[in-house]
């Protein structure tokens, strides 16, 4: 009898989890609230020329963060703690998931040159420029105290674009080369610079030299190659189950869930390989909508794009409502050595490193592009204009940034060394500056510069490759590869993975 009467220490144990439980339920649920909030007022402001979703965010971010530091007593003005695996396996598979999965593949693929260009050798000459300058600027503003390892990773934080703005500055419809271009770029940098930040952590001193680099040049190329692998045999498997069980005859959920599922099962699986998580849920996203959405009923369709697109957007609005909640973290703040002027000329500095990194390689690397497709329509040029719009809608920064900050000088987003405070609240100020400022900018500066002026050849719908248009620029090689490719994918790929018949090649 006495068994069944849970004792004092028992009881109190249990009040002690439902307190904890309870502490964090509340600040969910006010997170939640808040990005109610930010839907409801983007909505509202949706029509304006100037302000886009993310400036939204971070704005109504950094208004809630007041409050809440208000009410702390100038403590904190968080209702979560930043943690940098959060973001790596929660929220960045869907945001990159869904690029892959609706973009227009045609405009990627027939710019993967030049994207790879701008995605993987760019990455590498910014990261260079950011991480000399800081490194040959930085002790003459009193910042000293950094090794060679950790500039190297302050270049690569800051190499690193704004996917995320960028998707929400540029239409596919107004302007399909340059979203392609700054689309790809921006996924294949993304990748690349998480690789390249991960290769530089492990460097010091007695390592540093060609032998390194070279090292780290073949590890990109092994991962790159590694990850679209696994990325492509996913959206394979995801488009033979489904064509081969036929799962829409019993349930459209199960159909949905089963390419959901099976795309974020390959991130986690690039992540647990020490791959790209990045590109190989970005390439199972193309695959999947090449094969896999012509398996499923009509009605899963029109659900897939809408819930993958919802869960995306949720994703970023979630990140940068954080980041502009964290920017009023008063610890960081104050743990800083460094005065308001020594603070201002540091974060002067690396923007203007930001700036000069990403000139180094974009109007080259445009001019490389443009002189190995010489022969190609004058219309899918990089001309003077569109460099200038590419360099800089590339200039933002964002939630990778500040995810590989808080990984290298952060301990589960808390520091407590005064240069590794300076270095998050530096990263701090340029994501802000250069997504409020630069995202403002950058509508009104495409409006101008490049008048919108949509193409017949680039209103591409259909996933991959379009097969309803005509053969487009026909004797040029790229025709030979897309016809070639287009027969196999008819007598091979799609009787086993599924999709339309091709008639026009049969």
């Amino acid at each position: 009898m006495d068994q069944l009467i849970p004792n004092t220490t028992t009881l109190f144990s249990q009040a002690i989890n439902f307190q904890t439980t309870h502490s964090h339920v509340l600040p969910i649920t006010l997170f939640v609230a808040v990005l109610c909030l930010c839907l409801a007022i983007g909505h509202v402001i949706n029509k304006n020329r100037w302000v886009n979703e993310s400036i939204t965010a971070i704005i109504i971010g950094c208004f809630v963060g007041t409050i809440i530091l208000c009410t702390n007593k100038w403590k904190n003005s968080k209702l979560l703690r930043f943690d940098e695996e959060l973001f790596f396996i929660y929220l960045l598979p869907p945001i990159i998931f869904n690029a892959g999965f609706s973009m227009k593949k045609k405009q990627f693929f027939h710019n993967f040159f030049p994207i790879m260009l701008f995605g993987v050798i760019g990455v590498f000459i910014s990261t260079s420029i950011v991480a000399a300058g800081c490194w040959w600027l930085f002790p003459k503003f009193g910042l000293e105290g950094l090794t060679i390892s950790e500039y190297l990773t302050i270049g690569t934080i800051f190499s690193s674009t704004d996917t995320v703005s960028t998707l929400q500055i540029l239409h596919q419809d107004e302007t399909p080369l340059l979203y392609s271009l700054v689309f790809g770029e921006g996924v294949v940098n993304d990748a690349t610079s998480v690789v390249l930040f991960n290769a530089v952590r492990k460097i010091t001193t007695g390592t540093l030299g060609g032998e390194a680099a070279l090292q780290i040049v073949l590890d990109f190329l092994n991962l790159f190659c590694a990850s679209t692998v696994l990325g492509v045999v996913a959206g394979l498997l995801a488009s033979f189950i489904l064509r081969g069980l036929g799962f829409g005859r019993h349930s459209s959920v199960r159909e949905i869930s089963l390419m959901i599922l099976i795309a974020y099962l390959s991130y986690m699986l690039a992540e647990l390989c020490e791959l790209s998580g990045i590109l190989t849920v970005f390439f199972a996203g193309v695959l999947m909508s090449h094969y896999a959405w012509h398996n499923v009923t009509e009605n899963s369709r029109v659900t897939s794009r809408q819930a993958f697109a919802a869960m995306s957007f949720i994703a970023e609005t979630f990140i940068f409502l954080y980041v502009g909640m964290d920017s009023l973290d008063y610890e960081k703040w104050k743990l800083s050595i460094l005065s308001l002027w020594t603070s201002l000329g540091i974060y002067s500095t690396v923007m203007l490193l930001i700036l000069l990194g990403r000139a180094a390689f974009v109007f080259p690397l445009s001019f490389i592009a443009n002189y190995l497709q010489r022969g190609d329509d004058p219309s899918s040029k990089i001309t003077g204009q569109r460099q200038v719009v590419i360099w800089w809608a590339g200039l933002m920064r964002g939630a990778v940034s500040v995810a590989l900050a808080f990984k290298q000088f952060t301990l589960s987003g808390v520091t407590l060394d005064p240069i590794n405070a300076t270095m998050i609240t530096t990263t701090i100020v340029i994501v802000l500056f250069s997504t409020v400022v630069f995202g403002l900018l950058t509508k009104p500066l495409i409006r101008y510069i490049l008048p919108s002026r949509p193409s017949p050849i680039d209103d591409i719908r259909l996933p991959l490759l379009n097969f309803e248009e005509p053969m487009l620029m026909e004797g040029r090689p790229v025709s030979i590869i897309h016809s070639y490719w287009r027969r196999f994918d008819d007598m091979y790929m799609r009787p086993i993975f599924g999709g339309p018949y091709n008639t026009d090649l049969a």
